[in-house]
């Protein structure tokens, strides 16, 4: 499928690129104004006790308006609050902003001062009268209305002259928006040049380093589109957009880093353009759209969970991811398609050479993995030691609500909520609250007296005001909102009268309730999660273990991760540096850091896992495919990781503590996971698992092929198509491929005799270059020596000069031969003047055959490889007349006078011959007229037709079976029993040393 994908992509590379820019453009274009659809809500449990309170207190009375916006007066050095002229000021700027913004002010609460008809509180001044209050009430009928509102008319609260501060909800939820957004604006100022500046380095080249950050910006602008879009249905909250630039940036640029790099990669082996786009999206495509597909199922555990919030921020993500993933395999192969090799144009010559594998997989990368594989145990055992020793501060966790310590402590909002809850602590924005309904007088005094007594309030609980609709409202402030829990649990513990309902509300208890249905959703999860991941990694890799593996690893970082953030921001280590204040961490966030590092462990998972099965698919063995995965995923895990470091600090300054926590979450966790767990834990337990890394029942193996996501099957498309992949003698076959085998070619008839092979020979692959220079060679030779050139139809390739080893078999007694013959075709020309050999004189006999020195599995495999059915097995036949060479001279051939006595002789039986295979060279098949082998017949008869030492004329033995012709060295008359033979020069010499003098010719 992604071959094909890859394929139509570059045909149609400009209408892709149209239609998918045209597209997200316009999703941009409909995305503007985003944060103006964005809600506020959505960090509460919508069927929690707490929010049923809310909604029949506010059903019945309204919404609560005390707390919108809480204005703090502060009196001039030497004066009070009672100064006429400082009152007046005050009191004119609150009754102007009600009259001039009746569409955004709904009323004045009260306060300590006289405005209209709003009620005045002795108790919103302090004793010594240098601090008075004023509530405000903001038009709105939901979160989103009223901070919209307040946004608008939020300058006019301030007055010349006048020290003016402003608490309550809307001034924190306010700065806490406006605070994001500046994150944003500094990410994408500070963010986006670092790493384009890093890609530099990566790729050596401005266009290659551009194309990843091309993809990263059309993909954040095309997902506000989608983000707007979903806003039309549910509320999104306003947290999304963080969240879409920190993922969208930072994944479509990895994504378009593993692409870019896959394609340098294939240009680099020599492979054209249309080939380097097709075989880069069947490889690094392929794994991006899986590795997408697991971080979506890891945050789409955030949709099990009841909070607005979390879906918010999985809806967004989602959007992010799916279409990181679809930009990287549409636009950026089209564009790759129209570059070429011109993806290294404006580039230094210092950064831009592309590795090919060799030197990829003699980097430091490679020389790491041989390190790590080679002592798996001492790499494992401190890892985890200390892994496991990051994990212990977890056990301190907190978790809280948001509130005004989010903000840095030199916030001017922060500064006015904390002097406003010293000052005023009975008029707290946060009280816990009693919604009691159906209750008589006697029932509610007893109510009050028994909550009263519950442990951490201020005060006692009073009514907020009458009575309607047989629903009252109890409040009481609270010690510290932080330890509300034990008050909750004591008031719901309670035992109402008969026919009352109590509800117990308020802030305290909406974030107490938030807790909980976290923490409840969090087991389902994390096993919905682990158990989808699981099966998808099954699916692509065909593993159970790997999986499981992987699981294990990802929850060791996460939790490694979790710790250090403990240590940081609740332990408060480091607090001054970082400029906050140390306190609970929101559930919410925790469980959004959660999904994020877990998606992104298992991504970088999903690309190292990918490379060892491609190297596996293609028959490497267990330990190679360890080693080849991870040099050649190393340095792009570790330059994605880098980016994402790069990205995500920039919201590392941001002056809100739950941007610092996911800030710092993402970069510890980017740091273990790239280094010490991919690079160092993964191949070092996998060297330990061994081949038990592959396994998986064989019914959950036969479900993987049928469903055909496998790891696609990648050929050496640079090697002749006529030449098959060889296995040496002896070693395990390739590992079964998960794809379907291709068709079987036609059977070829075979005209010439299959050679004996060695092991080395036949794990050599012959590449068409090698081919041809050897033809050249050849053509040289045969110029150099006055031979006349062939034509081209006549050249056959043959091996490089190395020598053509034989053992010369122990001749036999003599057996009569058939009587059958037939003529021989004629011999080949004499390449070069020489004197007329002497008329081959028949020899008496063919001497008797030895043991067959191949056996049936040899010869049915050779047979195999030629696409012919496997013969029974020959015997060698008897020597022939050997071919004349340009590099080493014709041998004459042995006379009927060097066959030893037959008392001197043994007996195949008790010495067979074991003949040294010569190495393989791909022939031509000979033409009917041609004689093969260089003017001798493959059957063993001279090229003039005579059969050989009275053998049958077609080299047969008597018995039928046929039998190869083997080359030998002349033997020395004189010293025939001794095994030695005459060389050129007269001496006479052994076989090797005369092999040696023919090899250095």
């Amino acid at each position: 499928m992604f071959a094909s994908w890859g394929s139509v992509v570059y045909r149609a590379r400009f209408t892709v690129i149209g239609i998918m820019v045209a597209l997200l453009l316009g999703s941009a274009a409909y995305g503007l104004g985003l944060e103006k659809h964005l809600s506020q809500s959505g960090w509460d449990d919508p069927g929690s006790e707490s929010v049923a309170a809310a909604k029949l207190a506010d059903g019945t009375f309204g919404r609560d308006t005390n707390s919108d916006v809480v204005a703090l007066y502060t009196a001039p050095e030497g004066k009070t609050i009672e100064d006429p002229e400082f009152q007046a000021k005050v009191v004119e700027n609150l009754e102007r902003l009600a009259a001039e913004h009746p569409d955004k002010i709904l009323k004045i609460n009260g306060g300590y001062f006289k405005v209209g008809s709003a009620p005045q509180l002795a108790s919103a001044a302090d004793a010594d009268k240098q601090h008075a209050i004023e509530s405000i009430a903001i038009v709105g009928d939901n979160d989103t209305e009223v901070t919209a509102n307040f946004r608008d008319v939020k300058d006019e609260f301030y007055i010349d002259g006048v020290d003016v501060q402003l608490a309550g909800l809307q001034p924190v939820s306010g700065a806490l928006n406006d605070t994001m957004a500046t994150d944003i604006r500094r990410m994408e100022l500070l963010a986006i040049p670092a790493v384009g500046i890093l890609l530099f380095f990566v790729f050596g080249g401005v266009v290659a380093a551009a194309l990843p950050l091309i993809i990263g910006g059309l993909t954040v602008v095309g997902a506000n589109g989608v983000v707007r879009l979903i806003t039309n249905f549910t509320e999104v909250n306003s947290f999304v957009a963080p969240v879409v630039s920190l993922v969208g940036l930072g994944l479509a640029i990895d994504y378009g880093l593993f692409i870019v790099s896959r394609f340098r990669e294939e240009m680099a082996e020599g492979y054209d353009t249309r080939s380097a786009v097709r075989r880069t999206v069947m490889t690094s495509g392929r794994t991006v759209v899986f590795s997408a597909t697991m971080i979506v199922a890891s945050l789409g555990g955030l949709l099990l969970f009841p909070q607005g919030f979390l879906k918010s921020v999985a809806y967004g993500a989602i959007a992010t991811v799916g279409l990181a993933a679809l930009t990287s395999v549409t636009i950026l192969p089209a564009i790759l398609g129209i570059l070429g090799k011109r993806v290294d144009a404006l580039s230094l010559d210092r950064f831009r050479q592309t590795k090919n594998t060799e030197e990829i997989e003699a980097s430091i990368w490679g020389r790491l993995t041989r390190w790590v594989m080679r002592n798996p145990l001492k790499v494992t055992i401190p890892i985890v030691v200390g892994l496991l020793l990051l994990i212990v501060p977890l056990t301190g966790i907190k978790f809280g609500g948001i509130n005004e310590t989010y903000l840095p402590p030199d916030s001017s909002t922060r500064a006015a909520q904390e002097q406003f809850d010293e000052i005023f602590p009975n008029l707290r924005t946060e009280p816990v609250k009693l919604v009691v309904s159906d209750a008589d007088n006697k029932a509610l005094g007893q109510i009050i007296k028994e909550a009263s007594g519950a442990p951490g309030l201020i005060e006692r609980f009073t009514p907020e005001g009458a009575a309607k609709d047989g629903v009252v409202v109890l409040k009481a402030g609270l010690v510290d909102r932080n330890e509300s829990k034990p008050t909750i649990d004591y008031l719901r513990a309670m035992d109402s009268p008969d026919g009352v309902q109590v509800l117990v509300g308020g802030t305290p208890a909406i974030e107490q309730d938030s807790i909980a249905a976290l923490l409840d959703h969090l087991p389902t999860m994390v096993i919905s999660v682990l158990v989808l991941t699981t099966l998808l990694m099954f699916l692509t890799f065909g593993s159970l273990v790997l999986p499981i593996k992987a699981a294990l690893m990802s929850a060791l970082g996460l939790g490694s991760t979790l710790g250090i953030l403990t240590w940081i921001f609740i332990d408060g280590h480091g607090s001054e540096w970082l400029n906050f204040t140390p306190g609970p961490i929101m559930s919410p966030v925790l469980v959004l850091i959660i999904a994020i590092v877990y998606g992104l462990s298992t991504d970088y998972e999903v690309f190292l896992l990918s490379r060892m099965v491609e190297a596996r698919a293609q028959g490497a063995s267990t330990t190679e495919s360890i080693r080849i995965g991870t040099a050649h995923t190393g340095r792009i895990i570790t330059a994605a990781a880098l980016i994402l470091i790069v990205v995500t600090g920039a919201f590392g300054f941001s002056e809100l503590v739950m941007m610092k926590y996911i800030s710092y979450g993402m970069i510890a966790a980017l740091v273990i996971d790239a280094t010490l767990i991919r690079m160092f834990l993964v191949p070092a337990t996998m060297k330990l698992l061994g081949d038990d890394c592959w396994w998986a029942p064989a019914w959950m193996k036969r479900i993987q092929e049928k469903t055909g996501l496998g790891e696609p099957i990648l050929d050496n498309e640079l090697m002749p198509t006529d030449v098959p992949e060889l296995t040496p003698i002896g070693a395990v076959p390739p590992q079964r491929k998960l794809a379907a085998p291709p068709a079987p070619r036609k059977p070829e008839p075979l005209t010439e005799p299959i050679p004996l092979v060695t092991a080395r020979a036949l794990a050599a692959k012959m590449s068409e270059d090698d081919a041809k220079a050897r033809r050249a060679q050849n053509e040289a030779r045969r110029s150099a020596t006055g031979r006349p050139a062939r034509a081209p139809e006549e050249i056959e390739d043959t091996p490089p000069a190395e020598p053509q080893t034989t053992v010369l078999p122990q001749p036999a007694p003599p057996r009569p031969a058939p009587t059958q013959s037939r003529p021989a075709p004629p011999s080949r020309p004499a390449p070069r003047p020489r004197p007329a050999a002497p008329a081959p004189q028949p020899r008496p006999a063919a001497p008797a055959p030895g043991p067959a020195t191949e056996s049936r599995p040899i010869e049915s495999w050779l047979a195999g490889l030629r696409s012919t059915s496997a013969a029974e097995p020959r015997p060698i036949s008897s020597p022939a007349e050997p071919r004349p060479s340009a590099s080493a001279p014709s041998l004459p051939t042995r006379s009927p006078r060097s066959v030893p006595a037959p008392d001197e002789q043994e007996t195949p039986q008790s010495s067979p011959a074991r003949p040294v295979p010569p190495i393989p060279s791909r022939r031509r098949a000979a033409e009917p007229s041609e004689p093969v082998n260089g003017g001798r017949r493959t059957n063993g008869t001279p090229a003039n037709g005579a059969p050989a030492n009275g053998a049958p004329p077609n080299g047969t033995p008597a018995n039928g079976s046929r039998r190869r012709s083997v080359e030998e060295p002349p033997v020395d008359p004189d010293d025939a029993s001794s095994g030695r033979h005459r060389a050129d020069d007269g001496n006479a010499v052994s076989v090797s040393e005369l092999i040696a003098r023919q090899n250095r010719r």
